[in-house]
């Protein structure tokens, strides 16, 4: 099952509900004159974002549109969703044992060290793809990063760089017993 986050914008978009509207604050008058602020709703999880602080509206869907992925990555697990589809315990551990590093994954580690940045397109899918591994690992660092290829430190500068993702993936820990991570 993919993730919302790791489909094509043309995909993710299809699946959501695009509003433009006007904000206030800074920007001049054309702030105030036509409609800039953009707010993307994606229908099926119902998590949405937006994006108003630029004077274009492209440049404020492009920035929503990114938003919403990143949202999309920390906020919906895939792996949630495949367990609550299948029908037996041992299709849930099935899925689990199915699940290995994406061609994305294998692209972007050398020696034991991921490289992208929060900016690049290619980071929700990323993201998405750590915290439902990190998920079927029960939250295991060590064990995921194993998996990833990566070292644990290099796992949590990653989450690191989305600060909602740290924070998701400590809360997960802390309700298993587990230490957070910094």
């Amino acid at each position: 099952m993919m993730h919302p986050a790791e489909n094509s914008i043309e995909q993710l978009l299809s699946q959501c509900e695009i509003r433009t509207t006007r904000r206030s604050g800074p920007g001049g008058q054309h702030r105030n004159k036509v409609e800039t602020a953009v707010i993307i709703v994606h229908v099926p999880t119902g998590i949405s974002a937006e994006a108003n602080e630029l004077r274009s509206q492209q440049a404020n869907r492009e920035v929503a549109i990114h938003r919403l992925r990143l949202r999309l990555a920390v906020e919906y697990r895939s792996l949630d969703a495949a367990q609550s589809a299948a029908s037996e315990p041992d299709d849930c551990k099935m899925i689990r044992d199915r699940m290995v590093p994406s061609d994305l994954w294998k692209q972007r580690v050398s020696g034991g060290r991921v490289a992208i940045s929060i900016d690049h397109s290619d980071f929700p899918a990323m993201l998405a793809e750590l915290l439902d591994q990190l998920l079927a690992d029960q939250w295991s660092a060590s064990e995921t990063a194993g998996r990833f290829q990566l070292t644990s430190s290099q796992l949590v500068k990653l989450l690191r760089k989305h600060p909602p993702a740290l924070q998701y993936f400590n809360q997960q820990r802390v309700l298993l017993g587990l230490g957070s991570l910094r």
